[in-house]
């Protein structure tokens, strides 16, 4: 079981910003902006590249959460950001999207 999965199960705590029937978004314990918040679908798929046609309706909706939680966070200007796989950055393999925003983001990020 990943971290995400037990932060989904209540199983440790996390700073949970918003849930609905399939995501959950909470923040991250090492922001990198003022805003940085983690939205995750509640069903387990590994990473972006593992998903398949099955998973089209959940992958719309983490973005639709994360419209609501940038709404919530009253960000106008921000970024969404995807790492697939350990070469890019995911550390939690479990989906997850990085919502950032609350200051200018510069590019490239990295």
């Amino acid at each position: 079981m990943t971290l995400f999965e037990k932060i989904i199960a209540r199983q440790i705590p996390a700073d949970i910003v918003y849930e609905d029937a399939d995501t959950i978004a909470f923040r991250d314990i090492s922001p990198r902006a003022p805003v940085h918040v983690l939205v995750c679908p509640k069903k387990a798929i590994p990473k972006l590249s593992d998903s398949d046609d099955g998973d089209t309706e959940t992958l719309g909706k983490l973005l639709r959460s994360v419209a609501r939680v940038a709404l919530a966070a009253g960000l106008t200007d921000y970024r969404v950001i995807i790492n697939n796989g350990a070469g890019a950055g995911q550390s939690v393999f479990h989906l997850h999207l990085h919502l950032m925003g609350g200051r200018t983001l510069t590019w490239p990020p990295g």
